[in-house]
């Protein structure tokens, strides 16, 4: 790393949880349903935890960087019959993001209670992805499927934005 290069760079790294319970719903039998995010998440987590325990990263922090967050998205229940906070719960842990949408943070402070914080269970989480592999859902084409689906989504966001303000430009200048 070069002396004038600044290792302070803040930066998430997102993953839509609920997405990928979304995604399995109607393919999963109930004993499945509504785990796989979770399993994600948590498989996710614990690499995170490796690399920040690692050597390199060390090194990297020594010279001022800073971790990247992981930022959990997409935590609103889409299944009725979930707790609004059911992915909330799921995922507290300090260092990460929670993208809580409005509903779900009015709900949870309502009757939510946060026992504690992401619990680590890398054999259950293994199991889960396993089992929907079993299942006949090919777990690494859906996140491949699901960052497609996410980055089209954002990039036809980032479009409609650019054509509003266009579109505000243009009023602007005929009044």
């Amino acid at each position: 790393m070069q002396a004038e290069k600044d290792a302070h760079v803040p930066s998430v790294a997102s993953l839509f949880i609920s997405r990928w319970d979304g995604a399995t719903a109607s393919r999963l039998p109930p004993t499945l349903a509504n785990r796989l995010g979770i399993a994600i998440a948590q498989r996710t987590y614990e690499v995170y935890q490796e690399i920040l325990r690692s050597d390199r990263w060390r090194r990297l922090a020594r010279m001022g960087a800073q971790p990247q967050r992981l930022l959990w998205a997409s935590t609103g229940t889409k299944d009725p019959a979930l707790p609004a906070g059911y992915y909330l719960t799921a995922l507290a842990e300090e260092g990460t993001v929670n993208t809580v949408p409005e509903k779900t943070l009015l709900s949870f402070a309502e009757n939510g209670v946060l026992e504690g914080v992401l619990d680590i269970d890398a054999a259950e989480a293994d199991a889960v992805v396993e089992a929907v592999g079993k299942a006949r859902i090919d777990v690494d084409a859906l996140a491949v499927e699901l960052q497609t689906d996410g980055r089209d989504s954002f990039v036809q966001s980032w479009n409609d934005l650019l054509e509003r303000i266009e579109s505000k430009r243009r009023n602007m200048r005929t009044t």
